[in-house]
């Protein structure tokens, strides 16, 4: 047995077979992997890894499987799970997963046949039961990644802890309490309104941490660079969960082109400039936004590029995150009937009409060329939705 010193919960007790685990290359390079990417350039705490975070999620795990009384074997395997959930994280963890066009939970399963993890888990498990039930099949599955689940609960807190932005405080206490197990992961009618907390500090970290209006610039940026390095062959998109954050900055620094100034920009925080956006809630349909296709961008950066006389390269029209927000299908017991949080919970409905209030589409440049825009309109260059104000389609103009 070992305790960790964890910044968050205290002190966590791993058995010898975690430890084993934890001592892998695959487990230790997490800990050269930020946990919010860029965010430090805006939060300068926002510098713990997902190695504190893996660790964290197995606590929750373990919290969780004692208050459902499952047996000694099905908490271990839940343990184990959470502990490795992240290991196929890229480099500055969901910034680069945006480029791959693949989920980090395909990539833990890459990372665990392909290595020496592999040989480890098949002492205790079965592989691919591990594997499954990190990407949310079966019962315990949810609890590792579901609506509400213990990964999540632990970045909130996390988050918060290191930004100092206070949103992400929720009541684990009474989230863990109510759950149970009623043929799939439940949450008891006395939890609800520890879940309507959950979903509102997440609500309110997306436009405060992790859609915070400069951080979408820094990862606009990386990610342009990260996509060349990709395109030019300078590294494998397929092994991508090989690198860490070093690496990455390393390889972009000796780029003698585009890459390397970008990076050297990243560095110094010269950052781009928003000179352009468009609210997404302003749209009758936001969602279609979403159903833009990459290379319809890539055609309007050009136009605009050449319009505007500013390099095609260092311009970028960036859309936000997708607000999904899944706590709202969260599963509620109530008496004999089993229904979707959404049923019985007011606030639910009112953040799925608000999610697109903090989305916008950008228009990323450098700040030496933001005397070439004057007016400007997003619809000259995408086919959008209509504003819900058809006869006002100006842009508004960030300074």
């Amino acid at each position: 047995m070992k305790y960790i010193r964890d910044s968050v919960h205290g002190n966590l007790q791993l058995n010898d077979f975690e430890i084993k685990l934890v001592d892998t290359p695959q487990m230790q390079r997490l800990r050269r992997i930020k946990q919010l990417g860029f965010t430090n350039l805006i939060y300068p705490g926002a510098n713990h890894s997902r190695f504190e975070h893996s660790i964290g999620t197995l606590y929750l795990a373990s919290r969780l499987a004692d208050h459902l009384k499952l047996d000694e074997e099905k908490k271990n395997i839940l343990r184990t799970c959470a502990l490795l959930h992240d290991a196929g994280h890229g480099p500055f963890s969901h910034v680069s997963e945006a480029v791959l066009d693949v989920n980090h939970e395909a990539l833990t399963g890459m990372v665990i046949k392909k290595s020496e993890l592999s040989e480890l888990i098949s002492e205790e498990f079965d592989i691919k039961q591990i594997i499954d039930i990190i990407n949310g099949k079966s019962v315990l599955g949810q609890a590792i990644s579901g609506e509400l689940d213990v990964d999540r609960m632990d970045y909130l807190l996390r988050d918060s802890h290191y930004t100092g932005v206070a949103y992400g405080i929720i009541d684990i206490e009474r989230l863990i309490y109510n759950m149970k197990l009623e043929n799939s992961l439940v949450l008891d009618k006395k939890g609800v309104q520890a879940a309507e907390s959950t979903l509102l500090a997440r609500y309110f970290m997306y436009p405060s941490v992790y859609q915070h209006h400069t951080t979408r610039i820094v990862n606009a940026m990386f990610r342009r660079c990260l996509r060349k390095l990709i395109n030019d062959k300078i590294i494998s998109a397929e092994n991508i969960y090989n690198y860490d954050d070093a690496d990455i900055i390393s390889i972009c620094r000796g780029q003698p082109n585009f890459v390397g100034k970008m990076m050297g920009k990243l560095d110094n925080r010269d950052l781009l400039k928003n000179v352009s956006s468009l609210k997404l809630s302003d749209l009758e349909d936001p969602q279609q936004a979403f159903k833009i296709k990459r290379k319809t961008l890539k055609k309007a950066e050009k136009e605009i590029a050449e319009d505007k006389n500013i390099p095609g390269e260092y311009l970028i029209i960036n859309m936000p995150e997708y607000p999904s927000f899944d706590e709202m299908k969260t599963q509620v017991s109530v008496g004999d009937a089993i229904v979707n949080l959404s049923e019985i919970s007011s606030i639910v409905g009112a953040l799925r009409d608000a999610r697109f209030n903090h989305a916008d589409l950008c228009l990323y440049i450098p700040e030496e060329y933001t005397e070439n825009f004057g007016n400007f309109d997003f619809y000259d260059y995408l086919d959008l939705p209509e504003k819900k104000n058809r006869h006002n389609k100006q842009m508004r103009l960030v300074e």
